[in-house]
């Protein structure tokens, strides 16, 4: 499994992102996606996740409290994409921002060890 980012970048306070995330093939998404985040210095923060129910064709987003309200998380599933929409950014959402699919069986949450594929991250940097 291939996952890679891409749309970081260096935005000014109050601006906006979009990150995406590609997934090597279709079949590579799995129902969790997530979003995470690592500042320097920090641990790697779950900071979005969406659980795909295939059966009835709806998304169930989840975000952590630092960015509830203020970043959305989507996917489309007919090309394996995973997006991140970051609006009124802040200088404390700096950090490389990784895309993550979790590992069969576990729970759809936003802990890092329920993931076991990840991408190489991209830089976000605001100021």
């Amino acid at each position: 499994v291939q996952l890679v980012e891409s749309g970081g970048g260096s935005v000014q306070a109050g601006g906006s992102l979009r990150l995406s995330c590609a997934a090597s093939a279709v079949t590579d998404a799995a129902n969790c996606m997530a979003w995470f985040r690592q500042a320097p210095g920090k641990e790697r923060e779950g900071i979005a996740r969406i659980y795909r129910n295939f059966a009835r064709s709806a998304d169930d987003p989840y975000y952590a409290d630092s960015v509830k309200g203020r970043f959305t998380i989507s996917r489309d599933n007919t090309g394996g994409m995973l997006y991140l929409q970051m609006n009124s950014l802040r200088p404390d959402d700096t950090g490389i921002y990784y895309c993550a699919k979790a590992r069969p069986g576990y729970a759809c949450s936003l802990q890092p060890a329920a993931f076991g594929s990840w991408g190489q991250g991209t830089q976000v940097t605001v100021s």
